[in-house]
């Protein structure tokens, strides 16, 4: 069998200590240790798991593991859900400045996502062109929900966010949907990482549920959608929202069947649900073109060595062995719907830059 070309699809990278603004560390928004052993915001800290974190050690660990390009979203603690506006545009002007910087310097290693914050709607749609425009970043990350106005949290397909995708569409821009701030979201005790293991699930089910409900798919055919974490639970739950929908359709006025969005061709899913049988589920659901190789590294919920037993492209590996994929579609989710996704039909363009 021809080696495999891996490219991994979701990744994150740490700025180092240093090139973190004072104020972001004085405004208590996101800082890291000086001897990088702790990520910090407020009151809540992180450990730093793994080298691999920050950029040199990434790239050791990319070459390790013979991956040969790596997708780095942006960091969920600078979503800036609810934040001033001022103070929001400066933090997204770093992050997105940041990734930006990462991926002109390794053109043919990294591609980077830049964010927005749909609370500031108008300085979103500027920062949008800003990014595209002069950054040359083509991928969009957004959270799941975000704070409005009144203090309520909504999904990110909401109405009110639709000049974001409409941006998006005539851009033709890859957008990743990924949870946080379940601890803000839900009123329960923080233990045993429910936050992370739970609700972060339920997050991302509950934006795919009104997205696929209003047809965000049909109505923004040029912006090519990935959901973070396989979208575990809203393949689980597919059954449920069709007997919701056909049992009560006086509560879904003017909404699509679920069923719909099924296999839609601008909508992915990363691989990252930690279960082969999971990722059976998803195959079966969404087909196997819809399905891109997605680590979450560095952090321990990725595929990540420092978890015993585990290692990147664990549970496709699995689906090999298991007989649910052949060894040409694990090829094609660790390469080709990767590059669908981030690219569409600018493929050729962007194998001649990464160097395949």
């Amino acid at each position: 069998m021809s080696k495999l070309i891996k490219i991994n699809g979701h990744g994150h990278i740490l700025p180092e200590p240093g090139q973190i603004p004072a104020f972001m560390r004085e405004k208590k928004v996101f800082w890291i240790d000086e001897d990088r052993k702790f990520m910090r915001q407020g009151d809540w800290k992180r450990p730093v798991t793994d080298p691999s974190f920050f950029l040199a050690e990434k790239l050791a660990w990319m070459e390790r593991n013979e991956i040969i390009h790596g997708v780095m979203l942006n960091l969920s603690q600078l979503y800036c859900n609810g934040m001033e506006r001022g103070l929001c545009r400066d933090v997204i002007r770093f992050q997105n400045d940041f990734n930006a910087g990462i991926q002109a310097d390794y053109p043919e290693k990294f591609t980077c996502g830049f964010v927005v914050q749909p609370l500031h709607l108008d300085d979103a749609l500027l920062e949008m062109e800003r990014c595209v425009n002069e950054l040359k970043l083509n991928l969009l990350c957004l959270p799941t929900h975000f704070l409005d106005a009144q203090g309520k949290w909504k999904t990110v397909a909401s109405p009110e966010v639709e000049p974001i995708w409409q941006m998006a569409n005539e851009m033709g821009l890859a957008v990743e949907i990924h949870p946080y701030d379940g601890p803000r979201m839900i009123q329960l005790e923080d233990e045993y990482w429910r936050f992370h293991l739970v609700w972060m699930c339920a997050q991302t089910a509950d934006t795919y549920h009104f997205f696929t409900l209003r047809d965000f798919p049909g109505k923004f055919p040029r912006v090519r959608t990935c959901f973070a974490h396989g979208n575990q639970f809203g393949q689980v739950n597919v059954g449920r929202r069709v007997q919701g929908f056909e049992g009560r359709p006086d509560l879904f006025e003017g909404a699509k069947h679920p069923l719909e969005s099924l296999k839609a061709p601008n909508v992915w899913f990363d691989t990252l649900v930690h279960d082969v049988l999971s990722l059976r589920l998803l195959l079966d659901r969404q087909g196997a073109a819809s399905i891109l190789a997605g680590l979450d590294d560095p952090y321990p919920l990725g595929e990540m060595e420092t978890v015993p037993g585990c290692y990147p492209g664990k549970v496709i590996d699995e689906a090999v062995t298991a007989g649910f994929i052949d060894g040409a579609t694990r090829q094609k989710i660790w390469y080709d719907n990767v590059i669908n996704w981030l690219v569409g039909d600018q493929r050729e363009e962007f194998v001649r830059r990464i160097g395949v």
